[in-house]
This record gives structure tokens, C-alpha cells and sequence, in this order.
């Protein structure tokens, strides 16, 4: 081989992690920003009154995901969604009987036997 010649070849890879491929003169590699999730904020959604207390207190429960993370609000709308199923439910139900109970059913004669 001829010791005149440049050596055209790379030269080798530095092994990760190590500083020594890098350029003395170039800056510092910079780090990516650390990921910062948002702060919960309000969505801005408007609850309107429905006029049935009972379901305007379960719909202001709502407002409490406002100040949640994400992952905290299936609990409260799971909460306020059983609270409005039971609410239903219980309009379906069949109301009491109003008044004195029923007398007792009179006996037939047949069923005196000796």
C-alpha cells in the first residue's frame, strides 16, 4: 500500500451512549421536552335545569369531571348514570295502594266441613 495515499474510509461508529464520534465543536446533543400532560380545565358544556331536582343534582355532579383527570371520570359518570337509571326506574314502579287495607275475604259455606 502506498503511505501517501488519504485514508478515504469512515472511520468507525462510536459506541452508543458515548461522546466520542461527536464533533468537540458542535453543541450538545438536546434532550426532548418532557411530556406534560395538560391540566384539567372545564369543557365549557352548559347544564341546563330539567326541573326535577333529583336529576339537576345528579347533572351537577357532572361538573365535578371538570376537575379531574381523564381517568377520574368514568367514576363519577358512572355514578351520575346509576343515579338516572334509578330515578327512571323508579317512575316506572307501580305506586302504593292509598287507603286502609282490604278486609279479609269471607269464608264460603263449603269450605265449613264436619
Amino acid at each position: 500500500m502506498n503511505d501517501s495515499a488519504a485514508d478515504t474510509r469512515d472511520p468507525p461508529a462510536a459506541p452508543a451512549g458515548s461522546d466520542s464520534g461527536r464533533d468537540p465543536g458542535a453543541p450538545a446533543p438536546v434532550p426532548p421536552p418532557a411530556f406534560e400532560p395538560a391540566a384539567p380545565r372545564p369543557l365549557g358544556v352548559e347544564r341546563v335545569p330539567t326541573g326535577d331536582p333529583a336529576a339537576d343534582e345528579l347533572l351537577t355532579r357532572l361538573a365535578d369531571a371538570d376537575h379531574l383527570p381523564a381517568d377520574g371520570h368514568q367514576e363519577v359518570y358512572e355514578d351520575v348514570h346509576r343515579g338516572l337509571r334509578d330515578a327512571l326506574t323508579a317512575l316506572d314502579a307501580r305506586p302504593a295502594p292509598q287507603g286502609p287495607p282490604a278486609p279479609p275475604a269471607t269464608p264460603h259455606a263449603y269450605d265449613h266441613r264436619s
